[in-house]
């Protein structure tokens, strides 16, 4: 897959996410020029001062107009009217991604909106931490991640591949899949651990908030993202509510299983289940 030096990379709304690409891109000489855009007027004064950072524009118009790659940091509630607003301004033939962690209505949304004369094609790199902020940005985070993209049916290949070499670029692993697959499988590997931990947190705050001061390393592995943005997370979850259902539902069935078989001393389908749970996490590619 060739690289592509883009003359303007446009970022806007940069979080931790943004903020990553923006460092990423001018390690890895992605973008002669790299352009931010952010909503606050203090933190576009702290952009200005980053040495990956060559220009801080005043309004999203402004900081496309002359991009040959825009990339959508915004949280996802937010990406759709950014595109929209953005749309008119976009330069002919110019390509526009995003790093939502839900695709299917912003990849749909997203490519009406810049049609005839520009191009979406949506990502999500599976990468991050329970912190936000372009500040806690990194170079190095999407090396060996993967980041999937979203192409629609109709998406010129051109793009496609445009977009699948910039993520490339960035060291990213790219993997392709319809934005609605790509829904259903971070409902089950992302959006669930998220709920599921958050809600441990939750469940045990009931109990003598002096226990946590004994805590393993059990305890904070399985919990880490608990501390994630809370109104983030209630952005992603009511977009892709029906997929998180029913990955949640599936769960529900599974440790209604495990508890159960503990409930009669079943300790064989104790075991079994442990056993299922312990190959499963065995089969995980090395961590990047």
């Amino acid at each position: 897959m060739t690289a592509t030096i883009h003359p303007q990379l446009t970022i806007l709304a940069p979080g931790l996410l943004g903020g990553s690409v923006a460092r990423a891109a001018r390690l890895h000489g992605a973008a002669q020029r790299i352009v931010v855009w952010a909503r606050r007027p203090a933190s576009r004064l702290a952009l200005s001062q980053q040495p990956w950072c060559d220009g801080v524009a005043n309004t999203p118009e402004d900081a496309v107009r002359q991009a040959s790659l825009v990339v959508i940091a915004a949280p996802v509630d937010k990406i759709v009217p950014l595109i929209q607003q953005i749309a008119p301004a976009l330069p002919p033939g110019s390509l526009v991604t995003d790093v939502g962690s839900v695709k299917g209505e912003i990849s749909r949304l997203g490519a009406a909106a810049v049609a005839p004369h520009a191009h979406f094609v949506g990502a999500h790199p599976m990468a991050g931490s329970e912190k936000t902020g372009w500040e806690h940005g990194m170079a190095e985070l999407f090396q060996k991640r993967t980041c999937f993209i979203t192409p629609l049916a109709e998406t010129a290949p051109h793009a496609i591949a445009a977009i699948a070499a910039f993520w490339s670029q960035l060291g990213a692993q790219v993997v392709a899949v319809a934005p609605d697959e790509h829904d259903r499988i971070v409902a089950h590997i992302s959006h669930l651990p998220q709920v599921i931990a958050s809600n441990l947190c939750a469940a045990l705050a009931r109990e003598n908030p002096t226990w946590r001061n004994f805590a393993g390393g059990g305890l904070r592995d399985t919990t880490r993202i608990a501390a994630s943005d809370a109104q983030l997370w209630r952005s992603i979850l009511e977009q892709n509510r029906d997929e998180v259902l029913g990955a949640l539902g599936k769960f529900q069935a599974e440790l209604a299983a495990f508890q159960t078989a503990l409930a009669h001393r079943d300790y064989a389908a104790v075991v079994a289940q442990l056993e299922r749970g312990k190959a499963y996490r065995e089969q995980f590619l090395p961590a990047p």
